[in-house]
């Protein structure tokens, strides 16, 4: 998902943008929307902040390789006489392959060494080389790959749970949009009927109608009225559940005090043109490249780098030192090395029984195993609910285009009922009926459309994450 530029975005446009009317109503688009909750949202920064974090963990992971500087000092004097006195500088160099380098500087005087000491300066150059454990692989370089791999697997998680927070974003700004539509049909399903009920007083005056078409026409409304409360008190919620994605650019919330209305029409998302082409993409996109399953298999390396480093316990530690030295003031001959000036060492560690090592390694093939199951039910689950949505979006759309022609018929009826109505052939009753049944009709198309957007969403939003 591509970043998009804070500066231009002028504070998204002073959130909502687009004032349109005298009473301080604003208007919210669709791409403003998602631009605000992407960039503000304390979710979206929070799930930012964790790469940081991750590629913190690589950096400290190097920090075990860092060359290490040491020096010391000291010195030992009783009843005036001078034991020791010593300085000491050396500086220690881990390398990829388990090998650690050393050198220092050492300047020892005083009256009481120890027999082993070298009085005078003495430099020393070392290799520590581990011939068995340690060899191949130690703690040093499993932190390292692990903490790149963890980046990876944060980053993959990173782009699930930023999608999933725009594909719910996405779901209820179209919920907004859906209440909006469906406030507005109903005013203007009011505006008509006041307009018919005037029309019928007045014809009730002229001697032209029946009083109880008054009547009639008054239930009608009344009715109609109570609708679009309702349906207001909807289009209310929705904008409060809307307002829970809309955050300023320092994660404050952002208070609606203001009247605010969707930009969009619900018949007017682009889904309704972009949705066969999503359906072709998603059937070319290969499974295994879905974010969910990069987790695992990021997860994976992690778990073998893990089996590896345990396999490590199995082996015997052998480690091999040699340490060159040379006196100061001094030159000494460096080849043959076993001759003069050196010094060396081997030392071997074996557990006898290496139950710890066995219950170790045990341990890591079994989470191996479970995460391999773990991915191939991902899958699965992966492919079942493309299939499912996919299919959603195909009936729902089928379904759309029936109500669609269905509406068309009921409007045709009504409008035949209306003429036959001032024909003095018709009722209000039937009227009635037959606005109702295109009432009906038009808000199940609604409820439609909206079904249809979300399967779209969570279609759209699976596609993002590969």
């Amino acid at each position: 998902m591509k970043n998009l530029n804070k500066g231009s975005l002028l504070l998204l446009l002073l959130l909502v943008s687009h004032i349109v009317t005298a009473q301080d109503t604003l208007r919210l688009a669709h791409n403003e929307f998602l631009a605000i909750v992407k960039n503000y949202h304390p979710l979206a920064f929070r799930y930012r902040l964790q790469t940081q974090i991750a590629t913190a963990e690589i950096q400290a992971a190097r920090g075990e390789f860092d060359p290490m500087l040491q020096a010391k000092t000291g010195s030992k004097t009783i009843d005036a006489l001078n034991y020791y006195e010593e300085k000491n500088i050396g500086l220690g160099i881990p390398t990829w392959y388990g090998i650690e380098l050393n050198g220092n500087y050492t300047n020892l005087e005083g009256d009481k060494l120890n027999n082993s000491d070298t009085r005078g300066g003495l430099y020393q150059f070392g290799i520590t080389l581990p011939l068995a454990k340690n060899l191949l692989y130690d703690r040093r370089r499993a932190l390292l790959d692990q903490a790149r791999f963890g980046l990876q697997m944060t980053e993959v998680e990173q782009r699930l749970l930023t999608n999933q927070l725009l594909l719910d974003a996405d779901n209820a700004y179209w919920e907004w949009v859906k209440c909006y539509d469906a406030y507005q049909l109903q005013r203007q399903t009011f505006s008509i009927n006041q307009q018919r009920l005037q029309f019928i007083r007045k014809t009730y005056e002229y001697g032209e109608r029946a009083a109880i078409d008054t009547t009639e026409a008054l239930s009608q409304l009344q009715s109609f009225e109570l609708q679009m409360e309702d349906a207001y008190l909807k289009f209310v919620k929705a904008t409060q559940e809307l307002s829970l994605f809309l955050w300023k650019e320092d994660q404050q919330p952002y208070d609606i005090s203001s009247m605010i209305i969707p930009v969009d029409k619900i018949t007017g998302s682009k889904a309704y043109d972009d949705y066969s082409a999503m359906l072709l993409q998603i059937e070319n996109q290969t499974i295994t490249q879905h974010a969910a399953l990069q987790y695992y298999f990021q997860k994976q390396n992690i778990l073998e780098s893990e089996r590896r480093l345990k396999f490590q316990s199995f082996l015997p530690k052998l480690d091999f030192t040699y340490n060159f030295f040379n006196k100061e003031n001094y030159r000494a001959a460096y080849f043959p090395l076993f001759t003069d000036n050196y010094q060396y060492g081997l030392k071997l560690e074996i557990p006898l029984f290496l139950r710890q090592a066995r219950a170790g390694y045990e341990i890591a093939k079994v989470k191996i195993r479970q995460n391999r199951l773990d991915a191939n039910y991902k899958q699965q689950e992966l492919t079942a609910k493309i299939t499912a949505t996919r299919n959603e979006v195909l009936n729902y759309k089928r379904q759309i285009d029936i109500a669609q022609q269905n509406i068309g018929n009921y409007r045709k009826l009504l409008n035949a009922e209306e003429t036959l109505f001032r024909n003095g052939e018709s009722s209000m009753f039937l009227i009635n009926s037959r606005e109702n049944k295109l009432l009906e009709a038009e808000q199940k198309l609604l409820d439609l459309r909206l079904k249809f957007l979300n399967s779209y969403n969570q279609l759209k939003w699976l596609n993002e994450n590969f």
